[in-house]
């Protein structure tokens, strides 16, 4: 008989008892005993096991067996020898067992305890995401403040030429500033104000709210974060920017290490410059196809949806924009400088010169209704060029069918949304009774209540604070959330039942879905597979069909804000950030969470239900791979990460080649491009290839079986959610200012 010991390697306290690693292997004359790899502890464990097994004398001598009956007494022995260390070695691999799925419950433990305290710190490195994100808004813009704007100046400041080209060398320079236009970056070095701080003054304070962005023309700051020493700044850099986006918390200390010298400029300055850039493109380029007969018969909402589509082309003096007898599709308008349009004669081969045509001026239009052989040259005629809107007859065709097709509207039933309003007319807050927190938000706790003698059933109570609504201006936030889910009456949409106040609180009384939230669902499995992601992201589509039926733009998609029912099926909720457009109108404010907002939103450019699009596609990259593709050590990271765009984010193998192809659509930088605004609107989205052979119908009758089917034992149930600590903070102070009036 032999006996030995193969070498033994031991993984490490992170693998579980089913990682494929290596065995310890003992040799007997009758066979092999495999060994588990231990953790610890055990590890030392199973290490005195084999020594006593050396000791014992079972590794006997090549001699000792010459015989069959020798082999029989040493196998006899070793047999009962053996048992008591075979059952020692059974008793650890069972404790190791034991170890390890404590340690897989600990970890669990300990995510849900991360998530459920306030945010303190921004993601640092790509990977599933452990704590909920939180969503960001600026000050909602009303419709006359935005006509405001256009009108609006501020104050210029002399700089001398030096300091001009410093301040757009360092603008330039910055990754979220250089996307800027260069009329935007004249205006702002045009406003940007000097400050003077002596060495050894804080220019910024971490934890301070700040609404100013900074460039240094002279001396060094130093830059540091929790009192530790990050880097040293020259002049020519800008900093503070993201102040000038939203009302944030500066995230460092800025300090002056020499006596310096900067510019400056208020956020509201900035904002203006960037919005009313935007808004006088717009009301100009609708003005030039006012002016062309094709289009001066359409109506206002359309026009705007085609300067939308409108793209600016510059050419350089002595280009051939269109040749004679070229066939087009392509329809011009002049915004700048000026073309020369000639002919050539029949059997000549000089051209003969016809008209000048100059800023407003238009030409191509044939090209947009039918097939268009030119019937004459186009040239530019400007030393310093000349600028072109273009559209082909492709994207108007598509923008002008998905206007008629996508009015369709989405099946109302008013008969039961009517009936639901009634059954509630008369429950009061005194009827409430508060069993459990589901949820903590930015103005409150979302509170498990059922009504008075009813135990068949419970609701979700969310309870704002009034105080710090309108500290943070939030005040026409809330009051359009509570009309748009007052109206909402569609199964993949939380329902809203009643609405109540206080002195201190808003409450909205709303459907329960005791699953849980989608995103402790991601957190927990790390990942989804292609066909659960595709039954969530089906669930968000036919939400936003509806929706986007109404010209209503949600703003706040993530995982956080899909809710289970009982069934399995995903609702979406809070509406926070939601808003009923004007037809074919674009809207300013910049919200929502900063690894889902798109490029227009972070560039102030304006944005409508296109927005949306993209953040369904950013939620399926994160549904399928437990992140979102733009992700960054702080927000200002993450949006120059977004502004790089999709492109340029590596999709790792999980993702298939179908489900790529769809979040690029998705992603598409240009907002008029995105699959599901172009012709046929969200139907679109709907055909692709991704979705071949899914059951849409089912989805719709809810008859179709969801991946993950959530247990819910009663009305009372809230397993399924993360546990949250008692509210510590001290009740708000009253506010009677009357602007809830209508709540």
């Amino acid at each position: 008989m032999r006996v030995c010991f193969d070498t033994l390697c031991f993984g490490s306290s992170q693998r579980t008892a089913g990682d494929d690693e290596p065995r310890a292997v003992v040799h007997t004359g009758g066979g092999a005993l495999t060994v588990a790899p231990t953790v610890n502890g055990d590890r030392r464990a199973l290490d005195e096991t084999y020594r006593e097994v050396e000791l014992n004398g079972i590794m006997g001598t090549p001699s000792a067996m010459n015989s069959d009956s020798e082999n029989c007494v040493v196998n006899a022995t070793m047999a009962n020898d053996m048992q008591p260390l075979l059952e020692r070695i059974r008793e650890l691999e069972t404790l190791l067992k034991q170890r390890d799925q404590e340690m897989l419950e600990l970890r669990s433990q300990l995510d849900k305890l991360q998530s459920v305290f306030p945010y303190q710190q921004y993601a640092r490195s790509r990977g599933p995401r452990k704590q909920r994100a939180q969503g960001i808004s600026a000050e909602p813009q009303t419709s006359s403040s935005l006509q405001d704007l256009t009108h609006q100046t501020f104050p210029v400041y002399d700089k001398s030429e030096t300091s001009r080209e410093l301040i757009k060398g360092a603008i330039l320079d910055n990754d979220f500033m250089k996307n800027l236009e260069m009329t935007q970056i004249r205006e702002i070095v045009d406003c940007m104000y000097p400050v003077e701080y002596a060495a050894g003054s804080v220019i910024i304070k971490e934890g301070d709210v700040g609404s100013i962005v900074y460039v240094m023309e002279e001396g060094r700051v130093e830059v540091s974060r929790e009192n530790k020493y990050l880097s040293t700044m020259a002049p020519g850099k800008v900093f503070g920017e993201l102040a000038i986006l939203y009302n944030c918390k500066r995230t460092a200390t800025i300090k002056a290490a020499t006596d310096c010298r900067l510019w400056a400029i208020e956020r509201q300055c900035f904002q203006t410059i960037m919005m009313r850039t935007g808004l006088i493109r717009q009301a100009e380029y609708t003005d030039f196809l006012k002016s062309v007969p094709i289009f001066k018969n359409l109506p206002e909402d359309t026009l705007i949806k085609i300067s939308d589509v409108l793209e600016e082309t510059h050419y350089q003096n002595g280009d051939y924009i269109i040749r004679q007898g070229a066939r087009g599709d392509t329809f011009f308008i002049i915004s700048k400088g000026q073309v020369k349009v000639t002919q050539k004669p029949p059997n000549s081969n000089d051209e003969k010169f016809i008209r000048t045509l100059t800023k407003g001026d238009f030409f191509g239009e044939k090209a947009l209704q039918g097939d268009d052989l030119r019937t004459a040259n186009i040239i530019c005629d400007s030393p310093e060029g000349t600028t072109c809107l273009v559209i082909d007859r492709e994207t108007f065709n598509q923008l002008i069918s998905t206007l008629d097709e996508i009015r369709t509207k989405y099946k109302d039933e008013g008969d039961s949304r009517q009936k639901l309003n009634e059954e509630f007319a008369n429950l009061r807050l005194s009827d409430l009774r508060i069993i459990a927190t589901l949820g903590i938000g930015g103005f409150g706790r979302v509170e498990l209540v059922q009504i008075q003698g009813d135990s068949s059933r419970s609701f979700a109570l969310k309870q704002m604070k009034k105080a710090q609504i309108v500290e943070t201006r939030q005040q026409q936030h809330i009051m359009s959330e509570k009309e748009i889910m007052s109206e909402m009456n569609c199964e993949f949409i939380v329902k809203l039942y009643k609405t109540f106040k206080d002195r201190k609180y808003l409450y909205m009384l709303m459907e329960t879905c005791l699953g849980g939230e989608l995103w402790t669902i991601l957190r927990d499995r790390g990942q989804f597979d292609d066909a659960t992601t595709r039954f969530y992201t089906a669930c968000v589509v036919e939400a936003f069909h509806y929706l986007h039926s109404r010209n209503i733009i949600y703003r706040d998609l993530k995982p956080e804000n899909l809710l289970l029912d009982s069934k399995g099926y995903v609702k979406l909720v809070d509406f926070g950030f939601s808003k009923k457009l004007q037809a074919s109108r674009k809207t300013w404010t910049f919200c929502g969470t900063p690894e889902y907002v798109a490029p227009e939103v972070i560039m102030n450019r304006g944005h409508d239900i296109s927005a949306d699009y993209w953040s369904l596609g950013v939620l399926m990259f994160e549904l399928l791979t437990g992140s979102p593709p733009f992700t960054g050590a702080d927000p200002m990271k993450t949006y120059n990460k977004i502004l790089k765009g999709i492109d340029a984010v590596e999709f790792p193998r999980c993702i298939t080649r179908n489900a790529a192809n769809l979040i690029k659509k998705l992603c598409r930088d240009n907002p008029a491009e995105r699959l599901g605004y172009q012709r046929g609107g969200i139907t679109e989205i709907q055909k692709h290839k991704w979705f071949d052979g899914f059951n849409w119908e089912g989805l719709a009758q809810r008859t179709l079986e969801p991946p993950i089917t959530p247990v819910v034992k009663s009305p009372l149930d809230t397993h399924n959610f993360d546990q949250y600590p008692p509210d510590a903070d001290e009740p708000p102070p009253d506010d009677l200012s009357g602007w809830d009036a209508t709540f």
